[in-house]
Parts: C-alpha cells; structure tokens; sequence
C-alpha cells in the first residue's frame, strides 16, 4: 500500500514520486514531496514572488503596479508594506497601505524585504 499522500489539487490517491516531486496522473499537478510534509503538519506554507517563507509580521514592497478594485488608486512598486497578516484565501496576506488603507494583497505580487 502507498503511504504517498493524494493530490492537493484533486485528491487522487494515485500520486507517484518523480525524484523529489509527487505527481499526480490525473490532473498533472507536481508539489514537492517536502512541501506535502509541511502542510501535512497543519501549518501554512505562504510565499512571495521569488520563493522566501513569510510569517504574520513581515514586511514587503509590491514588485507590480496594482490597480485597486472599485478605486482609481494604483499601489505603485515598491510600496513598501509593513506588518502583514496571512489569512487563508485567494487573496492570502491582510495589511494596510499608507494612503489607501486596508487591502489584501497577493502574495505573488510581493517581495519580502
């Protein structure tokens, strides 16, 4: 029996390894097999646009103009972002922007500083 854990992404019970990553046949996704390890514990694994970990508290700078939804205001790159909260969600970081106020942001958008 395998002790492989199913897909992220869809559940498959099928996954194989492929040198350090799992791969699902199904649905084509790849994780690595220790990223599966560390959610498997039940902690969050959030990262920016370039790979580093981050933590409730960090702070960022966006690597993206951003249009805010709703608002003729763009958070321009390389605002800088201090003190973020990680929040489960499509939009996974929580913060508050000096002269646009509270936003979520994404975390492919941002790089930790």
């Amino acid at each position: 029996m395998s002790t492989l854990p199913p897909c992220p992404k869809c559940s498959s019970e099928y996954t194989y390894e492929d040198g350090a990553q799992l791969v699902c046949p199904e649905c084509a996704h790849e994780w690595s097999a220790d990223a599966s390890a560390q959610d498997a514990d039940g902690e969050r694994v959030i990262k920016d646009s370039v790979g580093n970990l981050l933590q409730d508290g960090d702070s960022v700078t966006v690597i993206k103009d951003l249009k805010v939804k709703g608002s003729s205001l763009v958070v321009k790159v390389g605002t800088k972002v201090k003190n973020i909260r990680l929040v489960d969600g499509d939009h996974d970081i929580d913060c508050k922007i000096d002269g646009i106020g509270a936003m979520k942001l994404k975390s492919e958008f941002v790089r930790k500083v």
